[in-house]
């Protein structure tokens, strides 16, 4: 899989299945699945490394990670999912140069074949741009985008006319940047409907309605191993209780089952013969 064959995807009306994975047992488990891609998010901040949000992890934790996941991919070479690594917090955002040198870096040392990052603004679009140029394949991001949570909180985005004529002018300016694929964060499902019906780029959602071209899911939510839920994401299964029941199973066949035999007196040495 390549970012290409994702547009062929959406010309063939085939939905594009995205899965987050930041290890190699997650990345095995997505694989199995029949993920299209692996998006090593920089969520793993949040499910793995355990902070509050998205933005302290770095880009060599994202790389590290990254090169986890390539190593449980089971399938061969060329039947296996697209992997996608988020550039993290202030790697791309202060200027071409050095966005050139971290993405280069994500693709020189990890399997990943593309990068995502979020925002459409002129000098976010400009690091698209160049990036694209330098043989760097971009994803985009819209709506609620993490990085900028201090600004826009984990809110539904563009719920009012003039938010959502600019995230249209905003997706079709990254679609002409040389975007190969859009992911949609929690927006309205008629104006992400709309998008993936106009873009000749695939449109990922989540929190965006089940009409576009694929959905993206972080794969601790979906088996419930989160200890908060997003509200568009129920879980399957309720995995913590269950992995946590598991445990405190085992844990509890430890316990001791009765007494403890007696510790045993070493004999005395046989006495010397005279």
């Amino acid at each position: 899989m390549r970012p290409a064959d994702l547009r062929i995807c959406k010309q063939e009306g085939r939905p594009i299945a995205v899965l987050t994975a930041w290890d190699a047992l997650s990345a095995a488990l997505v694989e199995a699945a029949g993920a299209d891609v692996v998006l090593v998010g920089d969520s793993l901040a949040m499910v793995v490394l355990g902070h509050a949000t998205t933005l302290p992890v770095t880009l060599e934790e994202m790389i590290l990670h990254t090169r986890a996941v390539g190593r449980g991919l089971q399938r061969p070479a060329d039947q296996r999912p697209l992997i996608i690594t988020d550039l993290p917090f202030l790697s791309y955002q202060c200027g071409a140069d050095d966005a050139v040198a971290a993405a280069g870096q994500v693709l020189k040392d990890s399997p990943a074949a593309g990068v995502k990052l979020e925002g459409a603004e002129p000098e976010t679009l400009a690091v698209v741009d160049r990036l694209v140029r330098s043989g760097i394949p971009v994803m985009g991001h819209l709506g609620l985008t993490p990085q900028a949570v201090h600004q826009l909180g984990y809110r539904r985005q563009a719920n009012d006319p003039i938010s959502q004529e600019r995230l249209k002018r905003q997706a079709r300016d990254l679609q002409a940047a040389g975007c190969f694929a859009l992911v949609l964060e929690h927006v309205p499902a008629e104006l992400a409907a709309g998008l993936s019906t106009e873009l000749a780029i695939p449109v990922i959602g989540i929190g965006a309605g089940d009409r576009c071209d694929g959905q993206v899911r972080v794969t601790a939510d979906l088996l419930g191993l989160s200890a908060r839920q997003p509200p568009f994401c129920p879980p399957l299964l309720q995995g913590r209780e269950l992995c946590i029941d598991a445990l405190r199973g085992w844990v509890a066949g430890l316990q001791p089952q009765g007494a403890p035999n007696p510790p045993t007196t070493p004999s005395a040495p046989a006495a010397p013969h005279c």
